[in-house]
């Protein structure tokens, strides 16, 4: 996770420079509504006359479909922002369709065909069985899937998968709670039980109790029709595990994170964010957070298909840079987190990390027990 605030700088520096310069602009389309579309450009001024020069025509393009619309969910903006740098990178353009449900994701995706870029970016599980289908029906077109694999008995060869070991970094979350709890009550707010996101919520049992066997782990979920998005919901949950005493909760709900963080505030126990550092959004409150680098994912598998290099199904964890945690980070100082107030506990994570990334250590993985 040292890579974490390289990645931000580098994101950073380079709007700063494209500011300056002038650059690619990403177009935001929602299914059945309004779209704006601006090329990809460069405008240098030289004694008074401005000239502009649109992208040359051989330039990669990229069309980047959300699930639902990104709104708060940190998760689908990193897949946006890892789209459009590389098209900065590379003089190219890209753009994002937003969907809302099935039936729109499978119209994005249509429309997204129709257009033929050089490659289309689709992320979470809720794209997997559309994800299979229209790359097996297209296969002049490629593919990228984050976070999900369709099943086939042989490799699609234009779809190319990134997928994430979430539970390395779930379990040095554990490790820390298992530090830090008084109750030796610990759980999760977790959006679905499904096994997939049992990798967040088992795995910081399996760190916490790795401290100490006799901590008790409870979970709930969130359900309902919009569990990734239901702060209120998750609220409610968050404060009725408060109230049986547990001091350390997960918040696994993306964007229902928010609500989490407020009846962390409100009961006063120590939480856990997902994705980026959402240590500032609760301070005090906020020990650590579960990163998925999906811009860092999205880039090397773009570079990867551009290069010819790209396989059919690629895995990412603290040794590649896909996952992490702010105890592991440059700037811990300044990350508004909790774990900073404790050095001792950042050494045992730094030790256990380094463990997993040599292959030392093997965390169990819930998802394929």
């Amino acid at each position: 996770m040292r890579q974490t605030n390289r990645t931000w700088a580098a994101v950073i520096l380079f709007g700063l420079v494209l500011a300056a310069c002038g650059g690619t602009a990403a177009t935001t389309t929602t299914a059945g509504g309004d779209t704006t579309t601006t090329a990809a450009e460069e405008t240098t001024t030289t004694a008074g006359e401005t000239t502009t020069t649109v992208a040359e025509a051989d330039a990669p393009t990229f069309i980047y479909i959300t699930p639902n619309p990104i709104g708060i969910n940190k998760f689908l903006e990193l897949g946006q922002i890892g789209t459009d740098r590389v098209a900065e990178k590379l003089g190219g353009t890209s753009r994002t369709f937003e969907s809302t449900d099935l039936n729109s994701r499978r119209a994005n995706l249509e429309a997204a065909v129709e257009e033929a870029p050089t490659v289309i970016v689709l992320t979470t599980f809720e794209y997997t069985e559309l994800a299979g289908e229209f790359a097996a029906a297209n296969p002049d077109q490629e593919f990228i899937l984050i976070d999900a694999c369709p099943e086939s008995e042989t490799p699609i060869e234009n779809l190319h998968c990134g997928v994430f070991r979430e539970h390395e970094g779930a379990y040095l979350l554990g490790l820390m709670a298992g530090n830090l709890t008084e109750t030796k009550q610990i759980g999760s707010v977790v959006a679905l039980d499904i096994p997939f996101l049992h990798r967040w919520s088992d795995s910081f049992a399996t760190g916490a109790q790795t401290i100490d066997p006799s901590i008790t782990d409870s979970q709930v979920f969130i359900g309902g029709d919009n569990a990734f998005a239901d702060p209120a919901r998750a609220k409610e949950q968050a404060l009725a595990l408060a109230a049986q005493d547990l001091d350390n909760i997960f918040a696994v709900g993306a964007g229902s994170n928010g609500g989490i963080f407020e009846a962390a505030q409100e009961a006063g126990f120590l939480t856990y964010g997902v994705d980026v550092n959402q240590c500032p959004d609760a301070p005090g409150s906020i020990v650590d957070n579960n990163l998925k680098l999906v811009d860092n994912v999205v880039e090397q598998l773009l570079d990867g298909i551009l290069a010819g290099t790209a396989g059919p199904l690629t895995s990412f964890g603290l040794a590649e840079g896909g996952t992490g945690v702010i105890a592991l980070s440059d700037d811990l100082a300044d990350s508004g987190c909790v774990i900073a107030d404790h050095p001792d506990i950042v050494e045992q994570v730094q030790d256990a990390a380094d463990q997993i990334i040599a292959g030392d250590l093997v965390v169990p993985d819930p998802l394929f027990p």
